[in-house]
C-alpha cells in the first residue's frame, strides 16, 4: 500500500477514536478523568488491558525473542500469571479499602510526606522514560513508512501524534480511554492474528502442520534449565515475572488506574485475573509469529538481522509479505504503542495532579484548569524526550533508557513490601534517600558480578534492588511499632 493510502488508514484510526472521545465528553470532572466515576465495566477494562500493558517495542522484541532465545519468554509470561494473582490478592483491597485516587497516598498514610513524594517521583521518572520511548519506535516507524515519502521532518511526525493523543484524553481522561484501550487491543490482536494468517499463507502451512513444525524446530525451545549464568534460565526469568508484575503493575499508577476506575474490589480482582490469564495465549501467539518470521527467511535465503528487534520491521518493509502485511503491521503498532503511550500521559497527569501539586484541594474549576496544563505539560515533556532520542540515534542508548526506568521500580518494591508486611515505623525523612541509595548499590552489584565474576544480572535487578531498598529500611526501623490506629497494613 502507498504512503498516501497508509496516512488515510491512520486518519481512519483517529477518527473513531475522537469519536469515542467526544461521546463521553459530557462529563468533564476530574473524578471522571482520574477514575472514570468508579463506572468502568471490569471486562472492558480488562480487555484493554492487554493493549495497555504492550507497546510497539513489545509488538518487534517478542518476535525476535525467538532468534536468541526460542520460546523461553513464556517461562517469564508464567512468572507474570502468578504476580497478577498476587496484586488482584494483596493489593487491590488494600487499594481499594483506602479509597485511593493516587495509590502512592497510600505512602502518605503510611509513612508520610517525604516517602509519599519520594514514590511519586520515582514513578514519574520511570513512566515519563518509558513512555516516550516507547512513542519514539511508533515514531520512527511511521516516518520511515509513510512521512518520509513527502519529506516531512520527524519534529513534525512526533508533535502530530501528541497532538492527536492529547484531543482524544485531555478532556476525560481514564474513562475515555478505558474504552479507546479496548479498541485498540481489539486492532492488535486482529493485526497479529492476520500478519500470523499471512505468514503461513507464505510457507503453505495450516494450522495442524504449523504446530507440528513448531514442536520439532529447535528454535522453540521452552524450558532452560541446564546453565545457570544463562540469562534465560527457567528460575531466573520466571521469579523475575513474577515480581516484574507486582512491581511494574501493581505499584504503578497507570496499571492500576485502570483497576481503581471498577466499581469495587470484586470487580477489579475479576479485571486483574482475567487480564492475567488472557496474557498467555496472546503472547504465545507473538512468539508463533517470530518462529514463522525465521521460517521465512531460511526459505528466502535472506541473513537474519544482527539486531532481534529487527526481524519483523525488515520483513515487512522489504514487502515479502505484500501490501496488506504492512497495513496490518502499521495499525497494530499503532494499536499497541498509543494505547500505552495515552494511559501513561493519563496516569502521569493523575499523579503529579494529586501527589505534589495536591489539587483535591483546590476549587473544582481551577483544579480541571490545573490538570490540564499539567497534561499538556507532559506532552511537552514527551516531545523534548523523542526528540533527544532522535538526536542521539544510537539504539544502546536506548536500551540503557529502558534500564534506568526497571531501577525506578526497586525502590517502589521495597517501600511497599516494607509498608504492608510490617507494622514498624521508620523516620518519614530517611527514606528519599534509601529510595535514591538503593539503585547505587543495586547497580554495584551488577558491576561486581558482570566484571569479577562473569556473571550477568538480568531482570533479577529488580530483586536485588527492591530487596536493598527493604533491608535498608528494616536497617533503620524504630524499636516502636505503629499506633495500631496508624498502621495500614493487609
Amino acid at each position: 500500500m502507498s504512503a498516501i493510502g497508509l496516512l488515510l488508514l491512520i486518519i481512519i484510526y483517529f477518527g473513531v477514536l475522537q469519536c469515542i472521545a467526544f461521546v463521553g465528553r459530557k462529563e468533564k470532572s476530574n473524578t471522571a478523568f482520574f477514575l472514570g466515576n468508579k463506572t468502568s465495566p471490569w471486562y472492558i477494562v480488562s480487555f484493554g488491558m492487554i493493549g495497555a500493558s504492550l507497546s510497539g517495542v513489545t509488538f518487534v522484541s517478542v518476535p525476535g525473542w525467538v532468534l536468541s532465545s526460542g520460546f523461553s519468554y513464556m517461562q517469564m509470561v508464567l512468572g507474570f500469571s502468578v504476580g497478577y494473582i498476587i496484586v488482584a490478592f494483596v493489593l487491590l483491597p488494600l487499594y481499594y479499602r483506602l479509597q485511593l485516587t493516587s495509590i502512592y497516598t497510600y505512602l502518605y498514610e503510611r509513612f508520610g510526606k517525604a516517602t509519599h513524594t519520594t514514590g511519586s517521583l520515582f514513578f514519574l521518572l520511570s513512566r515519563t522514560i518509558g513512555g516516550a520511548t516507547r512513542l519514539y519506535i511508533v515514531a520512527l516507524i511511521l516516518q520511515r513508512f509513510i512521512f518520509d515519502t513527502w519529506n516531512i521532518p520527524f519534529f513534525i511526525t512526533v508533535s502530530l501524534l501528541l497532538a492527536l493523543i492529547y484531543l482524544y484524553t485531555y478532556a476525560n481522561g481514564i474513562k475515555t480511554i478505558v474504552w479507546t484501550d479496548a479498541l485498540q487491543t481489539l486492532f492488535l490482536l486482529i493485526a497479529l492474528i492476520l500478519l500470523i494468517i499471512q505468514s503461513m499463507d507464505f510457507l503453505s502451512l495450516d494450522i495442524n502442520t504449523t504446530v507440528e513444525t513448531i514442536k520439532n524446530s529447535s528454535y522453540t525451545r521452552l524450558w532452560i534449565v541446564d546453565d545457570w549464568k544463562n540469562p534465560s534460565h527457567f528460575i531466573k526469568l520466571f521469579i523475575s515475572g513474577v515480581f516484574i508484575t507486582i512491581a511494574m503493575t501493581g505499584l504503578d499508577q497507570d496499571m492500576m488506574q485502570k483497576n481503581l476506575s471498577c466499581s469495587n474490589t470484586r470487580s477489579a480482582q475479576k479485571n486483574m485475573l482475567s487480564y492475567g490469564m488472557a496474557f498467555i495465549p496472546v503472547n504465545i501467539l507473538f512468539l508463533t509469529l517470530g518462529f514463522l518470521l525465521v521460517m521465512i527467511t531460511e526459505t528466502q535465503g535472506i541473513a537474519l538481522p544482527a539486531q532481534t528487534d529487527s526481524l519483523l520491521p525488515n520483513i515487512i518493509a522489504d514487502g515479502i509479505l505484500g501490501s496488506w502485511a504492512m497495513v496490518f503491521f502499521v495499525i497494530g503498532i499503532i494499536a499497541a504503542t498509543f494505547s500505552s503511550a495515552d494511559s501513561a500521559l493519563v496516569s502521569l497527569t493523575t499523579s503529579f495532579a494529586v501527589d505534589i501539586i495536591q489539587i483535591e484541594h483546590m476549587e473544582e474549576q481551577k483544579a480541571t484548569t490545573m490538570r490540564r496544563w499539567i497534561h499538556l505539560a507532559f506532552c511537552f515533556v514527551f516531545l523534548v524526550i523523542i526528540l533527544l532520542f532522535h538526536l542521539i540515534n544510537n539504539k544502546s542508548i536506548l536500551d540503557l533508557l529502558f534500564t534506568i526506568a526497571s531501577y525506578t521500580y526497586g525502590p517502589l518494591l521495597g517501600i511497599f513490601t516494607y509498608g504492608i508486611f510490617t507494622k514498624w515505623k521508620i523516620s518519614d525523612t530517611l527514606v528519599p534517600y534509601i529510595a535514591v541509595i538503593s539503585p547505587v548499590l543495586a547497580y554495584g552489584f551488577f558491576w561486581v558480578f558482570s566484571t569479577y565474576f562473569n556473571y550477568y544480572i538480568g531482570y533479577e535487578l529488580l530483586i536485588i534492588n527492591g530487596t536493598i531498598t527493604f533491608l535498608g529500611m528494616l536497617l533503620f526501623t524504630k524499636k516502636k511499632s505503629l499506633h495500631p490506629t496508624k498502621t495500614i497494613i493487609l
